[in-house]
Parts: structure tokens; sequence; C-alpha cells
């Protein structure tokens, strides 16, 4: 066996706590983090057709993975050879009926149970208050049938290993959207769903020329009244501040970029905001370790073919878990098997900014984050077409805008989060600065957490304790010609940095000025996703513009 470097000790804790299988009696059957690579790679290359390539590409799939170059998501981490569902993003339609919600329940509570998340567009339901003719009734609304869902999923443990995680999508013209904007403005409500708002291309028109915008019953499909949007976009903002939800969701965008538009609209993401799917059908994410790929010897500090290599590789095992998974429903395995959309991500991107010692938010970070993607989405693409020459093209493929090519994925890049198995790699998360060095402080303020009131000596957080301190000791003190250490890397906690909301009878905030807004939203090309607060990890206050004044609570109890 090939020298690896070893795991740290927060990564072992969660292999063992998480990921590594036991037997009836709760003793491990997978003794080390080896037998867990070895059991995943030799399950996911069983899709391949002969011996000789099952144990090449085992071998392969073994040594990217304990070499923590590339991971897969989690589900096939713990599901692998287990007969368990490998895929961790699901959509799942939610139809104007009783039976279409609560069959969805229930849909959404198998998916669970699998360890996968799912995500909904509830704007299709009829608004509150409206007559039901054949019970000569009042519909409850979206909003109610939400906090169903809600409910449900804090009864289902997810295989074993988390809690369910849903997105919850409205569309900003459905006339029960500000409802649904203040639904978690208390920070208790609904803790299992993230929300966001679908906004379009002609409510974003209305907030920037001031203007108003059509409000639409969804059920009898006729404009119901007209509301100024500013006012809406406020609202939004002023919650998403507050307590991290509701986010944007540019749905104009998603669908005008969406390789398979001929399969009809996409209307939702799953729970994190970075994969937008069809209704019924499934995604499997993995992430490259950018860290790992740092190299004095070479050409820009970056080894660009070892990289290219690990592309092709993760391209194939992706591909292959679509083949072994097993579904937890007919109907998501046929759309999936039918797209095959697969989404290759990176992680550590923080971590070989320090290595190479460049800032984070500098021009050159820039331009080497841009050409990256462009290596990963030149190389995603030429492994699938590379595919379907051996395997044939995703069945699909006349309805989308391959046809007349030969493409293995309708897609094949997505920018995960990668909450855990950048802990399990060792590496800072996805595309995120590191926020705070590693320390252990004693702190008093008046505004610190209970935790810092009291005197006590603080914890950090895992990831930052032992992820990025073996990095941090081993950069120079200073580096000529940079600027020095921000004040987010001073040994003293800031208060501000602590989690909110904390609610008071008054506070100081920033109004957002829509007059700033005189550009297109900033937004991902491939999802249309809103570039706010991060859906699935750390959240973050936006950068709201004007000068700071006190006023009441948005949205008073």
């Amino acid at each position: 066996m090939a020298d690896y470097r070893p795991f740290t000790e927060n990564a072992l804790k969660i292999l063992r706590a998480r990921y590594l299988m036991r037997n009836e009696e709760g003793d491990f059957l997978d003794k080390e983090p080896a037998d867990l690579f070895r059991r995943v790679a030799r399950h996911i290359a069983s899709a391949e057709k002969t011996k000789k390539d099952r144990e090449r590409w085992a071998e392969k799939f073994f040594d990217a993975m304990m070499a923590r170059d590339f991971l897969p998501n989690s589900p096939t981490l713990t599901g692998a050879g287990r007969d368990m569902c490998l895929s961790a993003c699901f959509v799942l339609p939610i139809e104007d009926s009783l039976d279409s919600i609560f069959e969805t329940v229930k849909n959404a509570a198998l998916v669970h149970k699998e360890g996968g998340g799912t995500g909904f567009d509830f704007s299709r339901l009829r608004p509150k208050g409206s007559f039901v003719k054949r019970t000569q009734g009042i519909a409850s609304g979206p909003v109610s049938f939400l906090r169903v869902i809600d409910s449900a999923t804090e009864a289902v443990k997810q295989g074993g290993t988390r809690r369910g995680a849903n997105m919850g999508i409205l569309r900003v013209d459905h006339p029960d959207v500000e409802e649904f904007i203040r639904m978690k403005i208390d920070g208790k409500s609904v803790n299992n769903f993230n929300i966001s708002v679908a906004v379009t291309d002609v409510f974003m028109e209305a907030v920037k020329a001031d203007g108003s915008y059509d409000i639409t019953d969804p059920y009898h499909k006729k404009v119901v009244a007209k509301r100024k949007a500013r006012p809406v976009f406020d609202q939004i903002v002023e919650s998403a501040w507050a307590v991290g939800d509701p986010g944007l969701i540019f749905i104009d965008r998603i669908n005008a970029h969406n390789p398979t538009r001929g399969l009809g609209p996409i209307r939702s993401t799953n729970p994190c905001g970075e994969q937008p799917l069809h209704e019924y059908e499934s995604c499997n994410l993995g992430s490259i370790n950018l860290g790992n790929y740092f190299s004095r010897s070479s050409r820009d500090l970056f080894d660009w073919e070892r990289f290219g290599r690990t592309i092709v590789l993760a391209v194939r095992f992706l591909d292959d878990v679509i083949d072994v998974n097993k579904y937890p429903l007919p109907q998501i395995e046929q759309m999936t098997r039918a797209n095959r959309r697969i989404g290759l991500g990176v992680m550590g991107w923080a971590d070989l900014l320090l290595r190479m010692q460049v800032r984070y938010d500098s021009p050159a970070a820039i331009k080497m984050a841009e050409r990256i993607m462009a290596i990963m989405r030149k190389g995603s693409s030429a492994a699938s077409t590379q595919l379907a020459e051996e395997r044939g093209s995703f069945p699909n493929i006349a309805k989308s805008v391959y046809k007349g090519k030969k493409m293995r994925n309708a897609t094949t890049l997505t920018i995960a989060p990668t909450g855990t198995i950048s802990r399990i790699a060792g590496c800072s998360s996805s595309i995120e600065p590191v926020n705070s060095p590693p320390r252990s402080s004693t702190a008093r303020s008046k505004t610190s957490t209970p935790s810092m009131k009291s005197g006590r000596r603080l914890t950090p957080r895992a990831p930052f304790l032992t992820i990025s301190a073996p990095l941090m000791r081993s950069l120079p003190n200073g580096t000529s010609g940079r600027r020095p250490p921000s004040r987010s890397m001073s040994t003293t906690p800031s208060p501000r940095r602590s989690t909110f909301p904390t609610r008071r009878k008054s506070r100081t905030w920033r109004r957002p000025i829509c007059r700033l807004m005189s550009s297109t939203p900033r937004a991902s090309p491939s999802t249309g996703t809103a570039a706010g607060p991060s859906r699935c990890s750390t959240r973050s206050h936006p950068k709201l513009s004007s000068t700071p004044r006190t006023v009441p609570p948005p949205f008073p109890r």
C-alpha cells in the first residue's frame, strides 16, 4: 500500500461516528479509513464491464480517496456496499391536491431515510384563504403544507446518520410570498428547511425601476393583484440578514441555462441550492481537493497534469455511481438514468491560496479560479464525451442542448458546500475562505456570547482547529509586499462574529438601496443561485449599503 498522509483526529472522529460500517452489535466492520474507502471503491467499480477493468478502476478510486484528492458525497461513502441510495440531491413534485401533497410527504420520508435531501416548489398550491369547491372549505396555503413536511422530516433519521434536509421554494409572484418570506423570522420555525424565493427577471427589473409586478393565482392562472417590488425585496433582505433565510433563486436564469429544457422547466433545487433538478430527478456529487495540487516545482505552483487526470477519474466514478445506485423511488431511477446528471466540484480552495501566498480577494486569486474552472469544465466535458463513445449518451440527449452530439451526462459540474467531506479530507470547505485561524483564548465582553461572558476558556470550532492549524503554522510570518494580517486574523474573538439572531427592541442595520442594483444580480451562470448567505454551511450577512440607522425589528411578533 502506498504511503498516505495521516487523517486528522477530527476526521477520524467523524468517520467513526457516521461512516465506518458496524455490525448489529455495534462493532466496527470497517476498522480504519482504508477499509471504508476500499469498500466504496469496489462497489462503485462494479459498474465496469470486465473483471480486469473492475479491479483496475477499484484501485484507482481507492487511491484517489485515500490520498483525499477526490471524495464523493456523504451518501456514497455511507451507503456503498450497504444496499442504500448513494445520491445526495433530489427534487420531488408537489401539486395542488391533498393526494399529491401527502404522496410527496411519504416520498420525502423515503428519500430522507436513505440519506438524501429534497427540494420542493410550493408555487402551484393555491393561496391561503382560497375557496375549495369540492369540500366547500378554505385552503390553508403553501406555508402550512411546508410545515407538514417539516414535521415529517423531524421524525425521520436519515440513514441512521443525520436528519433530513429540505429546500422550500415559492415564486415571488405567488399571493402568499410575504408570509413565506417571514415564516422563519423567529429563528425557531421549520428548522429542517432552507427556503428561497424564486425571483423572475420581471420582478428584478421592477425592483431596479421602483415599479410594480403582477401577482398571479396559480390555481385560476390569472393576475389577481399588483405589488410594489422594492418593499418585497427589502423584506427578503431584512429576513435574510436576520436569520439567513430566505435565499434567492433566479429561476429564469436557471431555465435559460438548463441543458435539458426539452423536458420542461426546472422549478426547484436540492437543499443547498447548488443543484437545479427536474422533478423526480437526483444527482450525485463529488469534489476535488485543490490544496493537494499545490506544487512548488510545477508551473504556476499547481500540478495541472495530475489535476487533469483526477478530473477524468472523478467523472468516471460519478457516472458509475448512477449504475450501481439503489434508488428510493422508481420515478427517480427512471429520470436519473435518463439524464445522468453528475456534479463534480472542488474543496480546499482557500488552502491552495494560502500555500500559494495569494490573497483570497485578489485579482491573482480570481484569475487562478477562472483558469481552474475552465480546465474543469473542458476536462469534465471531454471525459463525459469519451464515456459516451464507450457506453453511449444519456437517453434524453435528443431533448437537450447536446442533440446531435455525444455526451454521457447532461451536466458535469456543481460547486457543493462539502460540509463534512472537507473535514474528512482535512481541508477548507468548498470555495469558502478560512474565516478564522485556530485559537484558544479567554474573553470577557458585554456583547459576547454566554460562554464568553463566563470567562471560560473557549474551544475553537473543529474545522479551524484540526483543518487549518497545521497549514497556518507552516506559513511564513510575513511576505514582502503583502498586506499584514487583517483584524479577522487577530487572536481576540470578535463578538460581531457570533451567530445571529439575538432579538432586541431595536438594532442598527443597513438599509438596502435598490437604486444601486443597476446591473443583473450576481449569480452562478450554471445554477442561477444568488451569491448571498451560504445555504448549507456558514451563513454570512449580506453586504448592504447606506448609513446605519436604528430601527425596530422588521417583523414584530
